[in-house]
């Protein structure tokens, strides 16, 4: 039985729901034959959410962690392929915090590469309905400082974790007077869900272009 951990964020920026959370919940739900599902919900604030994440590793002892988050103004599923080892915010975390030019864990490596099958995940999304693609970015704000995070525990503590990030779109909700790209929980939840088990079932990826940075 393959364990896989996966997180959403709290809401943020004076948003009253974060469409990370309500598709993690989603796809959690009636797991496909051979995997266990947990679920995390992780405060939006630097350094909180890494002692939230590390709990709920610690807590369900996964194979596979798959963390997630809104960027907001993105079309798709955007599968993260990098986290860099640096915090700063454009705007406050929920705490009031907003660290410049300060990195995720002083002395650590610059950056980890997320060691999930990125570009096969991106293929299981769209596979399933879900536009998705490759993002060569999650940003410098709460959601790189998740990534990172998971990653260096990855490779200090728990070797053989195998972690990465997906970045969701807004919720329609969200957008009814900006404007901007969107997608229902349930679409999100359905290409989490094909991320997951591609996770969980393949460790070699695809040879495939594809990647942008946002």
């Amino acid at each position: 039985m393959t364990r896989i951990l996966l997180t959403g964020f709290e809401p943020f920026g004076g948003e009253r729901t974060n469409p990370s959370w309500e598709a993690v919940r989603l796809a959690a739900q009636d797991p496909p034959a051979g995997l266990t599902f947990a679920t995390a919900e992780l405060p939006c604030v630097f350094g909180d959410a890494l002692t939230a994440l590390r709990a709920a590793v610690e807590a369900t002892d996964p194979d596979v962690v798959v963390c997630t988050g809104q960027a907001g103004g993105r079309p798709d599923l955007t599968v993260e392929r990098v986290a860099i080892n640096l915090d700063d915010a454009r705007i406050p975390d929920n705490a009031g915090a907003r660290p410049l030019d300060r990195p995720v864990v002083p002395g650590a490596p610059a950056a980890y590469f997320a060691t999930l099958p990125v570009k096969a995940c991106v293929a299981a999304a769209r596979a399933a309905g879900v536009p998705a693609s490759v993002s060569h970015t999650a940003g410098t704000f709460v959601c790189n400082h998740v990534f990172y995070g998971l990653m260096h525990l990855a490779a200090t503590e728990r070797p053989g974790l195998r972690g990465g990030f997906v970045h969701v779109p807004y919720a329609p909700e969200q957008v009814l007077d900006r404007g901007a790209p969107a997608l229902p929980p349930a679409a999100v939840a359905a290409g989490l869900r094909a991320v997951a088990v591609t996770a969980a079932t393949r460790t070699e990826d695809i040879r495939a272009v594809g990647g942008t940075t946002h």
